[in-house]
């Protein structure tokens, strides 16, 4: 331990803090003025599955159907390279002839809708429901969970930590007006996940320390903790990082947002870790007696002969 040099990582924790409120801030205001783009999955739309009497590729479907002015359009493979499914807003029962017509002056061959459906606006309301429901039901049992496991200070750091990943992500698609669907949904409830396992993995450091270090004050034992858990954390975060990347920039545009969110939400849950959860401990004045393991009194009686 001695010959382990320790990173004042919490040197910074006032600017970190300035920071996090500031990105809060226009995270909110986003929000509020843009609002979330959601997409057919919440909203409702037509649903299209066109056959095709060879393989073909989405991107140029999307490119066509964009220049016929289908610009929302969701085009995805329905089971093989031939049988295409298009999402697309709006309640016309015509549209899957016209969609039809308008990929058939651009393809070489036949292409017929062999089924068109409306998903009414009342199914995308029951999702947004149930998946913001599911989202507090998830940061309510984590709170429990961490309370139980280690202390209420604990607790209530790793929750405003993923609350502020969540919020801060949600403002970037809101700012960036990107589509919000069922995958980006996914995402986001990954990006709890990771985040708290990051979190707890620090936590347990910081509490070990607590107990073993007989010197130092709460800054020192979280900046010596942070230290010995960094090499963990970031080759963690380097190796996640690397594989969405490479989903974000050769996985198509289909999982493109689904990548970015999980981008936006392991890169601001490393540094939520670190500046949100830890730095929180100190705002709240964590001390050795909080971790003090309860001696119970008739511990020793049993042993006296």
């Amino acid at each position: 331990m001695d010959d382990m040099k320790v990173i004042n990582f919490m040197r910074l924790r006032t600017w970190a803090t300035v920071l996090s409120l500031f990105l809060m801030l226009g995270s909110v205001a986003s929000l509020a003025v843009k609002g979330i783009n959601w997409g057919l999955d919440f909203t409702g739309g037509t649903l299209i599955e066109l056959v095709y009497d060879q393989p073909v590729r989405t991107a140029e479907i999307r490119q066509q159907l964009s220049a016929a002015g289908y610009d929302d359009a969701v085009v995805q493979e329905f089971g093989s390279a031939e049988d295409i499914l298009v999402r697309i807003p709006g309640n016309n029962p015509e549209m899957g002839t016209g969609v039809a017509r308008v990929l058939g002056q651009n393809y070489d061959g036949a292409v017929e809708a062999v089924r068109v459906e409306f998903v009414g606006p009342q199914v995308g309301e029951r999702l947004r429901e149930q998946g913001g429901l599911g989202m507090l039901f998830a940061m309510l049992l984590i709170t429990l969970y961490i309370a139980f496991r280690f202390q209420y200070k604990f607790s209530l750091g790793a929750i405003l930590s993923l609350a502020h990943d969540v919020i801060f992500t949600l403002g970037i698609f809101a700012l960036l007006g990107l589509q919000f669907d069922l995958t980006v949904m996914a995402a986001i409830l990954a990006v709890i996940g990771y985040s708290l396992n990051d979190t707890i993995i620090v936590y347990d450091r910081i509490r070990e320390n607590f107990r073993k270090l007989r010197k130092g004050d709460a800054v020192e034992v979280i900046n010596v903790s942070l230290t010995q858990t960094l090499g963990r954390t970031l080759a963690t975060s380097g190796t996640t990082l690397m594989v969405l990347f490479s989903l974000f920039l050769f996985g198509g545009e289909m999982i493109h947002n689904f990548a970015l969110a999980l981008i936006v939400g392991v890169g601001v849950g490393t540094y939520s870790s670190v500046y949100i959860a830890s730095n929180m401990l100190i705002y709240m004045k964590i001390s050795r007696e909080d971790l003090i393991v309860p001696v119970k009194e008739n511990q020793g009686e049993d042993e006296m002969p």
